[in-house]
């Protein structure tokens, strides 16, 4: 496979090796939630990726669907390099904007980006898929790239031609097309992309004016709609009266069965219900066979799709382009944003909804305005999910503008034309700053020592390389969880006196519970317990922190 090149290579291609691991610091006052939790939608402020190296105990091989948008290297987005990589050449570039001047602006690309896929990759699920828009300006770069770290003969799946519907004079042509680049953690573990449900807006009934007059449509006798029995549907699907759903049925308050069900459209929505109800095969905007109608507990008219080989096209019709982003994020703040070329929620929507379950985690570590934020929230909306976010951003920006975004959609946007935005998306989130790099030798002098959970989580995934669960702690027992080989447990507390009286003796040994294995691994400053003891109690003892500064290393 042919091997890119370029300036620095050397330098990052084992960087995100060597990125210290940073405390997480919660900030109640910015979230949006009762209580703080690595476990809720989260939004990361802070480089990111030193952000995506401290995300990596708790999600690595958890993500299912990664999209990014990362600065196209146009020579006009004034993005800086800032990775401090051991290397005199690297580091002249520290803290300098990158224009169309720059005559190594591609490489200085290449190597930011780099050690940040290489991440992201670790951070992928084994059926997990990861998106990146991307432009010509650096296309065919990323493309090798991706093809280096991925393996491209296994993990490739798709360049996505975006179509814009309009575009840009461009030389010889109108650029009326961006690209959205498809790679796979593991192609042989990724399942067919199917469809679950899709949603017949409301607001596409009351599209009702000289030009598109109301009109009607009957479903067929015999159409299944199905909900939970006794759901009561809105006076607008079952007119005036009271209207419940009983054995797939429709049925008023008084238990007549209604066979036809009549919905009151405008005339494009009558002509989409008749085109499907003529077809043999039944077939939403995507090409997936629709199998069934039901309404959902807020009386909202869904369709069933068949969950089936989807074999969505390459080019990306439909999906709205950066004018459309634009529109929404003024729709939202009106005047107050400044954000540049934003992606539509319409484009994130679809990719994650090609690979996401109801329950899957989806990360955007280039977050911007906090599209993949408000796109993971709508589908939760529309089909009662429980899919969460992790946005990282690392400007300024990233509580006024991110987050404020997020916190609206949640509320409601009261002068939005989306029904379910203006009357509010729902959901939390949690808000976290990046906080110190763990120096672990300063264990030693009691300088700014890590919390309890922080130190617990880095010392877990460094020793076991698996997930760390917060929850498992047991402070009382010392235990921090358990792997396919150990019972982990952490003498630790953020106390210079602490540390320097603590040992692993005779009594701490034999009071240590027996969770899920026979062998145990304890980190403690230190021990009065020879290789004898340590064997009869199935103990490995590491000291902290010189153990794991050299399982850092």
């Amino acid at each position: 496979m042919p091997i890119l090149n370029f300036k620095g290579k050397s330098f990052v291609q084992n960087h995100h090796l060597s990125v210290k691991h940073h405390e997480l610091v919660p900030e109640q006052g910015k979230s949006l939630t009762p209580k703080v939790s690595l476990e809720d939608n989260l939004i990361v402020h802070g480089d990111n990726l030193a952000s995506l190296k401290a995300l990596l105990p708790t999600y690595g091989g958890r993500i299912k669907c990664i999209y990014i948008d990362p600065p196209y290297n146009t020579g006009s987005e004034e993005w800086v390099y800032n990775d401090n990589v051991n290397s005199p050449m690297i580091k002249s570039w520290l803290g300098k904007v990158v224009d169309k001047e720059d005559m190594s602006r591609h490489d200085k690309w290449l190597c930011m980006m780099m050690p940040r896929i290489k991440l992201l990759k670790e951070l992928l699920a084994e059926d997990g898929v990861i998106f990146i828009s991307i432009d010509d300006n650096e296309f065919h770069h990323l493309k090798m790239l991706l093809d280096e770290i991925f393996i491209a003969e296994h993990n490739f799946i798709a360049d996505l031609v975006w179509d814009l519907g309009t575009g840009t004079q461009a030389g010889h042509f109108t650029r009326a097309h961006e690209y959205v680049i498809a790679y796979a953690k593991s192609k042989s573990s990724l399942p067919n992309f199917s469809g679950g449900e899709g949603v017949i807006d409301h607001s596409a009934l009351k599209k009702i004016s000289k030009k598109n007059p109301s009109s009607s449509f009957t479903f067929p006798a015999g159409t299944r709609f199905d909900a939970e029995d006794g759901t009561e549907l809105t006076g607008e699907w079952g007119g005036s009266e009271k209207t419940k759903i009983l054995e797939g049925r429709m049925i008023s308050k008084e238990g007549e069965l209604k066979e036809e069900v009549v919905l009151e459209a405008g005339w494009a929505m009558k002509k989409q219900m008749e085109q499907w109800f003529s077809n043999e095969e039944t077939v939403d905007s995507k090409g997936q066979r629709i199998i069934g109608f039901y309404f959902n507990s807020n009386g909202i008219l869904r369709y069933q799709k068949e969950r089936s080989i989807l074999n969505p096209p390459t080019v990306l019709k439909e999906l709205g382009s950066t004018k459309t982003g634009s529109r929404t994020l003024e729709e939202i703040f009106g005047d107050e944003t400044t954000i540049s070329f934003p992606k539509p929620v319409s484009l994130v929507k679809y990719l994650i909804d090609l690979v996401c379950d109801k329950n899957d985690i989806v990360l955007d570590s280039f977050a911007g305005s906090g599209t993949t934020g408000q796109a993971v929230l709508e589908l939760n909306k529309e089909d009662q999910g429980n899919r969460r976010f992790i946005l990282v951003e690392m400007e300024d920006y990233a509580e006024k503008i991110t987050a404020e975004r997020i916190r609206r959609v949640i509320n409601g946007v009261p002068n939005s034309k989306n029904e379910n935005l203006k009357d509010g998306l729902g959901g939390t989130y949690s808000y976290f700053s990046l906080g110190d790099a763990l120096e672990l030798n300063n264990i030693l002098t009691g300088n700014k020592l890590p919390t309890y959970e922080d130190l617990a989580r880095f010392v877990f995934f460094t020793a076991t390389g698996e997930q760390f669960d917060p929850s498992k702690i047991d402070t009382g027992t010392n235990y921090i969880g358990s792997s396919k080989e150990y019972d982990v447990f952490l003498f630790y507390r953020p106390d210079i006196e602490y540390l320097r009286t603590m040992a692993l003796n005779l009594e701490l040994a034999e009071s240590l519970p027996q969770k899920a294995s026979n062998k145990r691994l304890v980190f403690a400053p230190t021990k009065y317990l020879d290789q004898e003891y340590l064997d009869r109690f199935n103990i490995d003892f590491s000291q902290i922190p010189f153990e794991i500064l050299r399982g850092e290393a």
